[in-house]
């Protein structure tokens, strides 16, 4: 049996966070929840779905049991029709992370979404606050235009966030220009001259990995397991308890690709397809985003392997890593016992 590490073991300095980092169906939450009762952690989510209340089989959230044995942040923090920041997640997680220091618990941070990753890491330029009125005027020149007016202006004044931002994404779009108007400097600008700064904490990235034939089989399987578990009318509820707003969370992987198929636009295969397709896609895009990031260590998984086996593999990397003599983190006052 593997020994936890308790606090009269190990004095933890303030600033160490663990983050378990992958694509989509990797299986990031089966192997956290085995991960933090080792640890004495609670789970922060880095997952920009999770944040919302009723977004629940689409996201594949931990089910009320599970958080039951493990206590878990930023999860279910804002209505759908609500927005949420890159800003407003580091401010709600950093305040968690802060409270697992004073109750000497481990922040154990779990997701893919890899700016929540990077601005817990270090830090993020908020840039200029919104002008609600220029939004509008935005929104109206996209409006009168037709789909693609504001991605086309966006394109002649910073090619490089256009070409990062979905032609139909009009939140980051607007906010990409509305910096522009405001500042004079484009995304791409403020990325290149003031970067992420040093972050506050001590940080240890690990990362799970499958060869891209099993990984894309498990995203096959979860999107049959949603479909079985009732995602349409998950969808369908959360488009009838807002009919009349707008509702950002609908955007969402695993939420756009539904409603053609309600609105009767595809059939039912074919939103399978997409949403298989898609959710393939966004994997890909995490995988890019993480191997740009320095020190995650990859630990490489198979078809037979167990959430409690990684677990276990990925205790004994963190416990190796805090009894390091590396001055920079000296995490312990005294060995673990094992």
């Amino acid at each position: 049996m593997t020994p936890t590490l308790s606090q009269d073991q190990t004095v933890f300095k303030e600033r160490l966070v663990i983050f378990l980092v992958g694509p989509t169906a990797s299986g990031k939450t089966e192997v956290a929840l085995a991960l933090a009762p080792l640890l004495k952690a609670d789970i922060i989510s880095a997952d920009s779905r999770q944040v919302y209340r009723g977004l629940d089989i689409g996201t594949a959230k931990a089910d009320p049991l599970q958080r039951g044995r493990v206590t878990h942040h930023l999860i279910d923090v804002v209505d759908p029709q609500e927005l949420f920041s890159a800003g407003q997640y580091k401010k709600r997680a950093e305040e968690a992370i802060d409270g697992c220091h004073r109750d000497h618990r481990v922040p154990l941070v779990v997701g893919g979404t890899g700016l929540y990753i990077r601005v817990l890491k270090g830090g993020l330029w908020e840039g200029p606050g919104p002008d609600w009125n220029l939004r509008e005027k935005f929104r109206m020149e996209e409006e009168r235009g037709g789909e693609g007016t504001l991605h086309r202006q966006l394109l002649g004044v910073d090619p490089e966030s256009a070409k990062r931002i979905h032609p139909r994404d009009c939140v980051k779009i607007i906010r990409a220009l509305e910096v522009y108007t405001l500042s004079g400097k484009t995304l791409t600008q403020v990325r290149l001259n003031h970067g992420f700064m040093k972050g506050r904490y001590q940080s240890l990235l690990l990362g799970l990995q499958w060869d891209r034939e099993q990984l894309y089989r498990r995203i096959e399987e979860r999107v049959d397991k949603m479909l079985e578990k009732g995602l349409v009318g998950e969808v369908q509820g959360l488009i009838d308890s807002n009919p009349h707003g707008e509702m950002p969370s609908l955007r969402a992987l695993g939420y756009r690709q539904v409603i053609p198929y309600l609105m009767g636009k595809i059939t039912l295969e074919e939103m399978t397809r997409i949403l298989k397709r898609d959710t393939k896609r966004f994997a890909k895009r995490q995988l890019t985003w993480f191997r740009r990031e320095q020190g995650v260590r990859w630990i490489h998984l198979e078809e037979d392997s167990e959430p409690e086996t990684i677990a276990r593999q990925l205790y004994q990397i963190i416990q190796t890593y805090i009894q390091s003599n590396d001055p920079e983190v000296a995490l312990v006052e005294r060995s673990i016992a094992c």
